[in-house]
């Protein structure tokens, strides 16, 4: 097969671990008979310095043509000075996910055995937790209208049926692959968009009577998933919520350093990223761990290009280096960034 997708190092670390991942995918492509073509394009930060837009033309229109989008990281203090669509972020990463359409963000949760003290929780609380967090990720508060007045500042959170609905739908599907259990999260004793989340779930559900759906609200969700993980399987909610207990849930798994993300739209279209920032402070230096880039890219493999047996290759060799203590410094390790990339593709191999 040809494995064609658009690759966006972006700023900070993010090309010395997307170079990682390259490692790793091409090992890959050749251990299983695949050829690799990829199209490399600026965002961010280092889009604004070299083409004048945090989202060049040519960017995007390689996102579309592929569907397949595996991207590094954006920001820094450099850029922090601008306003608005003019930041990396505000003017490159959100304007790709609501042009593509790329409505759910899906981040797992399943703690390595190598890494169960490395998490600032106990070990036992952590025994059995595999869930995924199904977060809704063009629309609400970070979409809605926002500015200023003479009274204050103001940000709108609005949620159409049809946006609520077609997250669910992703959230019951991927239940059923799984232990088949949804627990929507949303702020229902408060906020208007979380009483319309509550019933469109509940009316979505109707349709899926062979899934469990449970509702709880988000400030007793931050609560439950540190202390009864293991409970859940999959947690669906809308955007500002997912964005703060997406984090939250990555220090069950001992690191940001170890978790991917999917957004993804309609069909295979995906963007596939870790969930870490760009970590400037160490850019440059090969300290970066980039196994959640590597397995963001085992992602890409399985769900844009349906090589699950691949994808399943390249999460079994990043087990095995994290079993031996092949890891960077962050994780009590002493490779290099590449030199963790290496150690993976050899077990791909």
């Amino acid at each position: 097969m040809n494995i064609n997708f658009t690759y966006l190092p972006g700023d900070g670390i993010g090309p010395e671990i997307g170079t990682a991942a390259l490692r790793v995918l091409n090992a890959t492509a050749v251990a299983y008979g695949h050829t690799l073509d990829i199209e490399e394009h600026l965002i961010g930060g280092i889009a604004i310095d070299e083409a004048g837009v945090p989202l060049p033309t040519d960017t995007l229109e390689s996102a579309k043509k592929t569907g397949a989008i595996l991207l590094g990281a954006v920001g820094g203090p450099k850029w922090d000075h601008l306003k608005g669509g003019d930041r990396p972020e505000l003017g490159g990463l959100l304007p790709l996910r609501k042009t593509l359409e790329l409505y759910a963000n899906v981040r797992p949760a399943k703690p390595y055995t190598a890494l169960l003290d490395a998490a600032p929780i106990k070990p036992e609380y952590l025994q059995g937790v595999d869930f995924v967090i199904m977060r809704e990720l063009t629309g609400g508060i970070y979409f809605g209208d926002k500015g200023r007045d003479n009274l204050g500042a103001y940000d709108e959170c609005r949620y159409t049926e049809s946006e609520v609905n077609r997250i669910a739908i992703r959230a019951f599907e991927m239940a059923r692959t799984r232990r088949k259990k949804v627990t929507s999260v949303d702020k229902s004793n408060v906020l208007e968009t979380s009483r319309l989340w509550r019933e469109v779930v509940n009316e979505t559900a109707k349709d899926y009577p062979d899934v469990e759906l449970e509702h709880t609200l988000v400030d007793a969700m931050a609560m439950h998933m540190l202390s009864r993980g293991k409970d859940f399987d999959v947690i669906l909610t809308e955007n500002m919520f997912g964005d703060i207990l997406t984090d939250e849930a990555a220090m069950l798994c001992g690191s940001m350093g170890v978790i991917p993300s999917a957004s993804l739209g309609a069909g295979k279209l995906g963007l596939f990223e870790p969930i870490h920032g760009s970590a400037p402070d160490i850019a440059g230096k090969s300290l970066a761990n980039p196994i959640a880039m590597i397995l963001s890219g085992a992602w890409m493999l399985r769900s844009s290009f349906g090589l699950n047996e691949e994808a399943n290759a390249i999460e079994h060799a990043v087990e095995k280096a994290l079993d031996a203590g092949q890891c960077t410094a962050d994780l009590g390790g002493s490779l290099s960034t590449l030199e963790v990339a290496d150690k993976i593709a050899d077990y791909v191999d």
